[in-house]
């Protein structure tokens, strides 16, 4: 049985469609409703998003529902999900280490197809160059989401590549 829940954020407002497995989605919605309260079953994804947005916590704990992520997809997106806090890697750094060099654009649209925003940080893969490219939500939230991680290292990185806000 899948449960939903929300949260509003300082960057948005959050879905989350929790199964018996984990977590199966997290993706930012334009609004919530009122009268939603969160479920026992769902107030530890809450939690840990919430301590995400407030700083502090930088690494989730939850399962996932993998159930509907292709194969390659979820080599993918489990490979960016040990990009550390604050560190941001590039789509070829991971087809890279997948050992599919080859695959940078398949890299790219599998993380295109992330599933669970935030918890399986896709805003933290870059571009080569190290420019901002490819967030569902939108390059402004992925900026803030990087600096929301790390204001410090992104701001100087912002230096090193230009602007793109």
């Amino acid at each position: 049985m899948t449960e939903t829940a929300y949260l509003a954020t300082d960057l948005g407002d959050i879905e989350m469609h929790i199964t018996d497995i984990g977590l199966k989605s997290l993706a930012f919605v334009e609004k919530i409703p009122t009268d939603h309260t969160p479920s026992e079953k769902c107030k530890p994804y809450v939690t840990q998003v919430e301590k995400y947005f407030a700083g502090e916590l930088t690494r989730f704990t939850l399962p996932i529902d993998w159930s509907d992520v292709a194969p390659f997809h979820k080599d993918v997106l489990k490979m960016v999900m040990t990009i550390p806090y604050g560190k941001t890697r590039t789509y070829k750094q991971i087809a890279a280490v997948l050992g599919k060099l080859s695959a940078i654009r398949a890299v790219g649209q599998a993380n295109g197809k992330n599933p669970i925003a935030i918890v399986i940080p896709c805003h933290r893969v870059l571009g080569s160059n190290g420019e901002l490219t490819g967030y569902a939500y939108g390059l402004e939230l992925k900026r803030l989401l990087l600096e929301l991680e790390n204001p410090k290292s992104y701001r100087h990185q912002i230096k090193m590549f230009g602007d793109v806000a």
